[in-house]
């Protein structure tokens, strides 16, 4: 299986376009080691010429003029490699490049039902894109872990959805309510290797499942949005913590450090990282911290081989 990093920074990018914190002034300014990034999405295909493109963020249209694997193929004067859209939560910074794609209707979008109505009442993009070649086609991602799918364009590969604690957004009627559906990770198992990558980029705690897929996995690309809980309150951009937003904090004793230290998987890579992480500045202690144990920081245009 074939995993293309197309966006790694939480909302917002990095940096930030209004953030002038150390972050994303050093990035700027060229004083810190820092890699921008954009905003969350990846890409999986098995053959290299389809793929399947797990949550559209607002950055897709950069993404993809970024990224030649997924230009039109050469012989078509319009085209795209995407097959499908898999959506794990109906974010903004997971959602908005749906209307890049708008010219290249109709495509298929799994979710979950919460996902759909969002994405129909709330923020109807679905609503809208009906006006392209009659918009996405939707199928419904069951929460329930045994249900598994093949995205279209996905011959060779099994998705399960893994129900995630994480928050709904701002706009959502769930918000700060959590319900089974507002947010699911993704394992996608290689039915020839029998290899396993577990996608979640929101989550606030590990339940049962998440530690079941983690035992399982032979990548873990995890949610590394914050180093610590009171990130967002230390900078005096929020009043809340983290875990309020539906995100574990990357260090602690119950952040993502520890939990993916219980696991012997093979590569363990953050993603999601907000600009305010100091885990993004590769001279500070935090990146140190993190390399040491073994865990990667996702980047735009990584590539995983799983």
């Amino acid at each position: 299986m074939h995993v293309l990093i197309l966006g790694a920074a939480a909302g917002g990018g990095f940096p930030q376009w209004n953030c002038h914190c150390e972050n994303c002034k050093g990035v700027r300014t060229g004083s810190i080691d820092a890699k921008p990034r954009t905003q969350s999405s990846i890409a999986v295909s098995t053959d290299g010429e389809k793929w399947v493109l797990i949550n559209a963020s607002p950055d897709l249209r950069e993404q993809i003029n970024s990224h030649p694997q997924l230009w039109p193929a050469p012989h078509v004067k319009r085209g795209t490699r995407i097959s499908a859209i898999v959506l794990t939560d109906s974010q903004i910074d997971h959602t908005t490049g749906l209307l890049t794609l708008r010219e290249g209707l109709p495509l298929p979008v799994y979710c979950t039902d919460v996902v759909k109505e969002d994405l129909t009442t709330s923020f109807p993009l679905f609503t809208v894109l009906k006006h392209w070649h009659g918009g996405l086609q939707q199928h419904t991602i069951s929460t329930n872990y045994a249900d598994s799918f093949v995205p279209e364009g996905a011959d060779g590969l099994t998705f399960q959805p893994v129900v995630l604690e994480s928050n709904a957004p701002p706009y959502s009627t769930y918000r700060d309510n959590i319900v089974s559906g507002n947010n699911i990770g993704l394992k996608i198992t290689d039915n020839a290797s029998g290899n396993v990558l577990f996608y979640a980029p929101g989550c606030m705690q590990a339940n049962d499942t998440v530690k079941q897929v983690m035992r399982e996995a032979s990548c873990v690309l995890f949610d590394g949005t914050l180093w610590v809980n009171e990130e967002m309150i230390d900078h005096g951009f929020s009043n809340k913590l983290g875990t309020d937003m539906g995100h574990m904090p990357v260090n602690g004793d119950n952040g993502a450090i520890a939990l993916l230290n219980d696991f012997n998987v093979a590569r363990k890579v953050l993603i999601h990282i907000n600009n305010t992480n100091q885990v993004l500045n590769e001279g500070s202690c935090a990146y140190r911290t993190l390399t040491q144990q073994g865990i990667e920081l996702a980047y735009d245009g990584m590539e995983i081989e799983v």
